[in-house]
């Protein structure tokens, strides 16, 4: 049984745990708001450019883009977003295993070669240990930290640009969307090709454009638009869904200090009352043998 000075020792060091993870839950929460009040500024733009990508295309039923070109897929990309520090709970695991799904799916349809964005550092240390072949296109780790639009941008326009040339058929999208505080739901979700089926359930919109210049020129600019808004849009989610996961990690490790500290507690009062009844029972029976 444990001595009362290892379990003042084992108190002592809980409550410095617990006063760590109490500190970390309270910065990811500020984290949080900030993550979702970028996210409610980018929406309004993003929900825009949609709306008008739909509306042309509603209104353009046989238009067709190089980017919309349905390819067997013998040459994947994937890019894939994580955190870059630990303690998130299973924020990080649930992507890597959606990660090797993702590969054991694509290797069993007998895909020639697959291109790895990884964009965090624990999925960038995950890829490198990969037993099947891949082949790892740069670091993005400070975007994972400061997520800005210029750097979905430079992704965006390197994966357009393999994709016209035919050196990728194939781009998904692996990331932890933000449903809530508390639920982070892994996501797979195709980049390209682009699926220009209008995502709207509301009836098409019967309206005349006038065109300036002409078709092509305009989906040349609205369609990588839109890619490039999805790429920092999947950015700003993921951020969000770290540090709600964070918190709530932070949240349940601070509860668990606090069941700990009530069970030491409790121990310890236990074994000083044995060893006060001890003193007592030692000094009556010496008082005793005196008389």
């Amino acid at each position: 049984m444990a001595s009362l000075k290892e379990i003042k020792g084992r108190i002592a060091s809980v409550k410095s745990t617990q006063k760590i993870t109490s500190a970390m839950k309270m910065v990811s929460s500020a984290k949080l708001h900030k993550a979702q009040s970028r996210i409610e500024s980018f929406l309004p733009y993003e929900s825009r450019l949609t709306a008008m990508l739909d509306a042309f295309l509603a209104s353009e039923a046989e238009f067709e883009s190089p980017l919309s070109e349905v390819r067997e897929v013998k040459h994947l990309a994937v890019v894939v977003l994580s955190s870059n520090s630990t303690l998130c709970g299973a924020f990080n695991a649930n992507i890597v295993r959606l990660l090797n799904e993702t590969l054991k799916q694509y290797n069993s349809q007998l895909c020639e070669s697959v291109r790895i964005y990884p964009i965090g550092k624990k999925i960038e240390e995950a890829v490198k240990k990969l037993t099947v072949p891949v082949q790892i296109m740069g670091s993005y780790i400070p975007l994972m930290d400061k997520p800005d639009f210029e750097g979905a941008k430079a992704i965006a326009d390197q994966l357009i640009v393999a994709f016209q040339k035919h050196n990728i058929d194939r781009v998904e999208l692996l990331y932890n969307h933000f449903k809530s505080a508390g639920i982070q739901i892994p996501v797979s979700e195709r980049f390209l090709p682009v699926d220009l089926a209008v995502k709207t359930s509301a009836p098409p919109i019967q309206t005349d454009y006038i065109i300036e210049p002409d078709k092509k020129e305009l989906a040349d600019s609205l369609i990588p638009k839109s890619l490039r808004s999805k790429i920092y849009a999947v950015l700003l989610d993921s951020a969000a869904a770290e540090q709600a996961a964070r918190t709530v990690a932070m949240q349940i490790a601070t509860d668990n200090a606090n069941d700990i500290l009530d069970e030491l507690t409790i121990q310890y009062n236990k074994q000083r009352q044995q060893s006060i009844t001890g003193e007592l029972l030692d000094i009556v029976g010496g008082s005793e043998a005196l008389k």
